[in-house]
């Protein structure tokens, strides 16, 4: 049975990644993992499978699906670095603010029509640059702009009300909890709902789910989408195959376009350069990624909330995986598990002390 509401112990998990000082241990970041193949089998956890996890940012390229299905590219010219902004948590730098700009005149969609508030870049240099200018902040600048962008063109396509986008009960948001839910294999009311720091509902579920999602994401055949076509009748496998069409196109753009998806120096971003890799980062704590060849996905809760674990988490299941050993590589030359002080000094390391506990799948 799903822990729908969880405990602080609950929550805790188990000792992930660890950094020490001097030879000793000074923090240990906890938290859960887990391993999904796209059949659903879990091959490997760390901590709970099950644990109750709001899906944040990670659930932004599902949540751009309805717009492909719906022809919103088609129908507005966008092309595929606006495809991987409707994906991402840009950090407002200004090749992404550039893309988001032209989001807006190609869908005749308004900046003053996204439900947030007037943001400043999340890149700190992209900040400093704008207020050196005297610029001020804007909704654009908001990590979520491309999402919301994609959403409301959704909405004006289809003739839905665009100034109630944001709420539940909302055409968009009905149909963006079935996509989750479809692709999570679990039944709508199943899912659980919230309200997202952008505005808009964020769907929980549990964490090995979420890789689930992921696993099905990378696939690029019809059956990881939507079940095998011979087992269901011709609408569902033909509306399985499109959902498998739309899966792959987005993951395809986001891996073209990976700055575009996060920004400089950024995890996702990173591993988003392998061609081999579909990823994304969510807020407290939450990552996931899949690996399109090998058909699995990890997703990764850090109990603190925090981003920082991240890498070391990352490079230590798929070490323990015997996988993607040039991942790894590429993870480490840009995010060193080094710490620096002030004075540009290594003073300490972060590294994985996770173990995860195998179960053999046929």
């Amino acid at each position: 049975m799903v822990n729908n509401n969880p405990t602080a112990a609950d929550v805790l998990g188990v000792p992930l990644v660890q950094t020490t000082r001097g030879g000793t241990v000074e923090n240990v970041h906890s938290g859960h993992a887990v391993v999904v193949r796209a059949d659903g089998a879990i091959l490997g956890q760390a901590g709970d499978a099950s644990i109750w996890t709001y899906m944040r940012s990670t659930a932004k390229p599902v949540q751009a699906l309805p717009a492909l299905l719906g022809g919103v590219p088609e129908a507005y010219g966008l092309d595929e670095a606006m495809l991987a902004l409707m994906c991402a948590s840009h950090q407002g730098t200004e090749p992404h603010i550039a893309v988001l700009e032209q989001m807006l005149a190609l869908t005749g969609v308004r900046e003053e029509q996204l439900v947030f508030g007037p943001q400043l870049p999340a890149n700190l240099e992209a900040r400093d640059e704008l207020q050196r200018r005297g610029g001020q902040p804007r909704k654009l600048y908001h990590v979520c702009a491309g999402k919301h962008i994609g959403m409301l063109a959704l909405c004006k396509l289809r003739g839905w009300p665009m100034d109630t986008y944001a709420e539940r009960e909302h055409p968009l948001q009905q149909e963006l909890l079935r996509t989750v839910a479809a692709l999570a294999e679990l039944e709508p009311e199943a899912v659980g709902c919230a309200v997202d720091g952008c505005g808009l509902p964020v769907f929980a579920l549990p964490l090995w789910r979420l890789a689930l999602i992921y696993a099905r994401l990378a696939a690029h055949d019809g059956a990881a989408a939507g079940g095998a076509p011979g087992a269901k009748p011709a609408g569902e496998a033909a509306a399985g195959s499109a959902m498998a069409a739309a899966a792959a196109r987005l993951a395809a753009a986001m891996r073209s376009h990976p700055a575009l998806v996060e920004g400089p120096g950024r995890l996702a971003s990173v591993m988003l350069g392998d061609g081999n890799v579909v990823a994304k980062s969510g807020a407290q704590g939450v990552f996931v990624f899949a690996l399109q060849r090998e058909g699995i996905a990890v997703a990764v809760k850090l109990a603190d909330g925090g981003e920082s674990a991240w890498p070391e988490a990352v490079c230590g299941i798929l070490e323990q995986l015997d996988l993607g050993a040039e991942l790894i590589a590429r993870i480490r030359q840009h995010i060193s598990p080094e710490m620096r002080n002030d004075a540009g000094q290594v003073v300490g390391q972060r590294e994985a002390c996770l173990t995860l506990q195998r179960f053999d799948r046929e």
